[in-house]
């Protein structure tokens, strides 16, 4: 099982909605009970709050439903648990590595270096913008999204279909 953590400033736009966006992905490719996903914010000013309404309207124009999520802050014990923390913006990655220890650093890194067609390193914080805002970030968590989900394919060892298979067909004779 790989685990992902993506985080954020308050946990209420851009990460929720890469956790949400991401489960869709892990559900679509059937991967949903080998890759682990969380979301969190480097401060907790929203704690236990859903993600802006925003941010779910934009979601939700999509087809993803992030009413379940709760916001949440991330903790030291998160970047030993997580085997990818991905923030969205440099200034969450720095808060990131203030906490780390450094033999877990490797686990640290910026979302949109997954990204397939936007050059952006940072996913903009569309919190104090205008409604359209919200859609960019959808549009580049969507790329990020694709390209982490293939590196993490690549990553995780093949489903034992053959075995499974073999077992089936020896205890129906």
């Amino acid at each position: 099982m790989i685990k992902v953590l993506f985080v954020c400033m308050g946990n209420i736009c851009r990460s929720p909605t890469a956790e949400g966006v991401f489960r869709k992905l892990l559900q679509e490719r059937r991967l949903e009970g080998r890759v682990e996903v969380d979301s969190a914010g480097t401060h907790g000013y929203h704690v236990g709050e859903s993600p802006d309404p925003r941010t779910q309207r934009a979601a939700a124009s999509r087809g993803y439903d992030l009413s379940s999520i709760r916001a949440r802050k991330v903790t030291p014990p998160d970047l030993e648990y997580f085997d990818l923390v991905l923030a969205m913006d440099r200034n969450n990655l720095d808060v990131l590595r203030r906490m780390c220890p450094p033999e877990l650093a490797s686990r640290l890194g910026l979302f949109m270096e997954y990204a397939q067609n936007f050059d952006d390193e940072e996913v903009p914080d569309p919190f104090y913008g205008l409604g359209h805002g919200f859609d960019l970030v959808i549009d580049m968590v969507e790329d990020a999204a694709h390209g982490l989900l293939d590196e993490l394919e690549r990553r995780l060892p093949p489903k034992p279909v053959a075995a499974t298979r073999a077992k089936k067909s020896t205890s129906t004779a």
